[in-house]
């Protein structure tokens, strides 16, 4: 554990095991989730402290690609990335594994846009240094042990880099000073999206190029699960729906990990499979690759080497606007999407620069689209002790009916009763 997380619990006075939890955002405020035997502690606590004062060492676990990197780390390891603006959903992907230290080879907020994912670690307690520089992945192994002290990354006694310590003080001034910025960069969206609209309306609208599929669509609901903000929680506010109703269920990459983690098995799972479990993979359901324009198709390697046969689906935009549009061909009565992006910091987290594709497809598909981004704050069910008052009552109506008319029952509490009374000498 780090000399600051032992700090935190003496000040506090705390003692026992800290618990972490997910946590979220709502309109780019941070809602504190780090539990200390169930007592609440504020980010900047987390936080505090001089650059020099950290200390930590453990396994480093390094990886240009974040989204592979979360799948194999641990809670003692020290991550290295190179992702620069770091997006809230991989953030929250790295909480859940316990890790204590990030490093960034690149900047973890470069302020172009207010990115959420550098709050989203430092609230979780977790520690950050910035920009350390790209030689980090040459300089440093997968598996070997680092110490990290203060803001020096060192092998040994020898240090072979440094960077920056991030504060929850200094992410919140990044993150309001890029709030001022958004204008220019919601400008450039719109200029991007004018352009690239004309040139990838024929492979989104043109529904010949929809590939034939075993699952059939027809008159049925398609439930499409996408990794974006809140999809998890989304997808546990349609435990009911899901089971009523049954739809098709369309996993897009990491989106169809929720769906087993879940408990239930997707018909078919679509992507370029890079953030998709290799056992999700393999469990049973319909793979569809997502090519790009010109037929390039990253996935399709991965899926030959896990012994996987698998459809490809040639288009421009998002996997997620083909999930849709494939719904949509196939004549899916209803198609219910979760996680999805829809604003402007959705899409500049994904790296996107406009959105031409994701409008024609909504366009296209909305009609029959029901957005259940965010359904999970919709309603929290409750029992009220009315209601159990209610129940009760009802079920012991139900039993004394039962009881006057049933012969046998009566005669039964009759004799009870006569028992009761020669016992008790009456």
């Amino acid at each position: 554990m780090s000399n600051d997380r032992k700090t935190v619990k003496r000040e506090r006075g705390v003692s026992g095991n800290y618990t972490r939890k997910p946590v979220s955002f709502d309109d780019g405020q941070a809602v504190e989730s780090f539990d200390i035997d169930g007592k609440r502690l504020p980010p900047k606590l987390l936080t505090k402290g001089k650059p020099d004062s950290m200390y930590f060492d453990g396994l480093a676990k390094l990886d240009k690609r974040t989204k592979r990197l979360v799948k194999r780390l641990k809670s003692s390891d020290i991550a290295i990335i190179d992702h620069e603006d770091l997006d809230r959903v991989t953030a929250e992907a790295l909480v859940e594994t316990g890790v204590e230290v990030v490093i960034n080879a690149s900047c973890f907020t470069s302020g172009k846009y207010p990115n959420a994912g550098p709050l989203v670690l430092c609230s979780a307690g977790i520690h950050l240094l910035d920009n350390v520089g790209p030689e980090i992945f040459d300089l440093v192994k997968e598996g070997s042990r680092l110490s990290v002290k203060g803001e020096s990354i060192c092998l040994g006694d020898r240090t072979v880099a440094s960077g920056k310590k991030l504060t929850h003080f200094m992410l919140e001034q990044e993150l309001e000073k890029a709030h001022g910025r958004i204008g220019e960069e919601l400008e450039k969206f719109a200029v991007n999206t004018l352009e690239y609209m004309q040139q990838e309306k024929e492979l989104i609208l043109d529904g010949s190029r929809v590939p034939e599929t075993s699952v059939n669509f027809s008159g049925k609901h398609a439930l499409i699960v996408v990794r974006g903000y809140d999809y998890k929680a989304d997808l546990k506010a349609l435990r009911t729906y899901i089971r009523e109703v049954k739809p098709i269920l369309i996993g897009v990459d990491g989106g169809a990990d929720a769906l087993v983690e879940e408990g239930y098995k997707p018909d078919i799972i679509i992507g370029d499979m890079d953030s998709v479990a290799d056992a999700t993979l393999k469990y049973g359901a319909e793979l569809i690759v997502h090519a790009y324009a010109g037929g390039r198709a990253p996935g399709l390697s991965r899926l030959q080497e896990l012994g996987l046969s698998a459809t490809v689906f040639e288009a421009a935009g998002t996997s997620e606007d083909i999930a849709m549009v494939l719904a949509y061909e196939k004549s899916a009565e209803l198609i219910v999407a979760v996680g999805t992006h829809a604003n402007l910091v959705e899409f500049l987290d994904k790296g996107r620069q406009g959105m031409s594709s994701t409008f024609l497809v909504r366009l296209k598909v909305g009609g029959k689209l029901v957005d259940a981004k965010g359904v999970n704050k919709l309603y929290r069910s409750s029992v009220k002790i009315s209601h159990l008052g209610l129940l009760l009552l009802g079920g012991l109506t139900a039993i004394i009916a039962i009881i006057i008319a049933t012969p046998a029952i009566r005669q039964s509490i009759r004799l009870m009763l006569v028992q009761v009374k020669l016992i008790l000498g009456f």
